[in-house]
């Protein structure tokens, strides 16, 4: 049998930064994914951000050649392997099309959303993946051991998206109480320093996806990079309405759809699909974690890199100083 750990434990060791790019609904392309795979960090996208499904095949094969010829051309400093995410919900009828393709592939780290399906996991370690399952509590890190994950990705609150509420601290503390193997923690990590904070407490890695909004490869509007830029937490409002389920978005993507980010109504799983030309979550209410604030300018995602880099790297230096 593998040993999912030392597995995971070998991929840390090829990144230049202990980070996991997250994969961003509509915004993480293959271009994002590449370049922060070339940069020393895990990049990921979700399955569903290719259009048609057909779609996927041909990304795949560009993520995987590609990352191949640089691996080629740096035999010293290869590429970061990349991550697929899969929403293991029984409303995605593309996820054994999707699952099937990163088999194909060979996709070297698989993230699992929304549902644990013991299914998916076994699909994964045919060919030696590690699955990685997001959680937003200790109940449903339970639940995705049981059925088959390798590791978990700890939502905490401040997270962009579909976030939890747990604090990082408590989310992290009850799950290492029981749980020995692969751990990433996300919740407003936007720099270097935040990255080993995240170590401190006892994740193996950080997850990182609203500072990726602010990048030239992002598949994200200018004046979404821009808002991102010009935010802080004091511009983030948590709320049901959009999807039926809570999340993390822009106050000024709020407004320029017409509503009142301060006196949001509650919602349901039925607002799901707004009908006609009601504002859509994602499309035009803007996802976004609590952590931009360190995010001051749109970069090149080697940029960023490099920055989180030497920002983990001083942060390092200065506890040792103590």
């Amino acid at each position: 049998m593998i040993d999912r750990r030392a597995v995971f434990a070998d991929v840390l060791k090829r990144l230049s930064v202990p980070v996991i790019g997250s994969p961003m609904f509509l915004i993480s392309n293959p271009q994002l994914v590449i370049e922060q795979c070339k940069a020393g960090v895990v990049g990921s996208m979700p399955a569903l951000n290719a259009r048609p499904a057909t779609q996927l095949d041909d990304w795949l094969a560009e993520i995987t050649e590609t990352l191949a010829a640089h691996n080629e051309r740096n035999p010293h400093q290869p590429a970061a392997p990349f991550a697929i995410n899969q929403i293991v919900h029984k409303s995605n009828d593309r996820l054994e099309h999707d699952m099937a393709l990163c088999v194909t592939h060979r996709v070297p780290i698989i993230i699992t959303s929304l549902g644990a399906r013991p299914e998916i996991n076994e699909a994964a370690h045919s060919y030696g993946a590690v699955v990685l399952h997001d959680v937003i509590n200790n109940a449903f890190a339970h639940k995705a051991i049981d059925k088959g994950a390798d590791g978990l990705i700890a939502v905490a609150t401040g997270a962009g998206g579909h976030a939890g509420v747990k604090s990082p601290f408590a989310l992290i503390q009850e799950i290492r109480e029981w749980f020995d193997g692969p751990l990433v923690l996300s919740g407003a990590i936007a720099t270097g320093s935040a990255v080993l904070a995240a170590q401190a407490m006892g994740a193996d890695a950080a997850y990182i996806g609203s500072a990726f909004i602010a990048t030239t490869e992002a598949q994200a509007s200018a004046d979404y990079k821009q808002m991102i830029v010009d935010s802080s937490s004091d511009d983030i409002v948590y709320s049901n309405l959009f999807t039926g389920v809570h999340g993390n978005y822009l106050k000024g993507s709020i407004r320029n759809a017409g509503l009142d980010p301060d006196a949001l109504p509650e919602g349901d799983l039925r607002t799901m699909n707004f009908g006609g030309d009601a504002p859509k979550a994602w499309r035009d209410i803007w996802g976004s974690g609590q952590g931009i604030g360190a995010v001051r300018q749109v970069l090149p995602a080697r940029e960023l890199v490099a920055r989180l880099v030497a920002e983990y790297a001083q942060a390092r230096v200065r506890l040792a100083l103590g």
